[in-house]
């Protein structure tokens, strides 16, 4: 089961300032064979996607975006798109490569999505109070 979330081990890095703005932070799909949830302190190839235009691991996200909207701080980048890809995706997780891939946010789709020769994108929140990775 995918549940979306914050991981709960991010919280706490926060904290020991262990991310940092140059490292990789990276998005790997999930099919409904995973379970991830606030619980989940790393990136795991268990129940992740495998499909054509898909690499374990997933990919790097670019755009990096962090901000404040009213009393909540945010992270957030610019949506991931595999293309072309064919694959059956019901979540992700976001980890950072850089340091031991530790987890830091689960996405549920809310069902399985699929491309099949296509274009495969992540619609993540735009930046702002519901944005991903909002802290308060």
């Amino acid at each position: 089961m995918i549940t979306q979330a914050t991981c709960k081990s991010y919280k706490l890095d926060l904290f020991n300032g262990v991310h940092q703005p140059g490292d990789d932070y990276r998005i790997a799909l999930y099919t409904s064979a995973a379970t991830l949830d606030k619980d989940t302190a790393a990136y795991t190839t268990t129940g992740e996607v495998v499909g054509a235009g898909y690499a374990a691991g997933g990919q790097s996200l670019e755009g990096r975006t962090v901000g404040l909207a009213t009393d909540e701080a945010y992270l957030t980048f610019a949506d991931p798109v595999w293309d072309p890809a064919t694959l059956d995706a019901d979540g992700a997780l976001i980890y950072n490569a850089t340091r031991s891939n530790k987890a830091l946010c689960v996405l549920a789709f809310g069902g399985t999505v699929s491309s099949t020769n296509g274009p495969f994108t992540v619609d993540l929140p735009a930046a702002g109070a519901a944005s991903l990775l909002g802290i308060d």
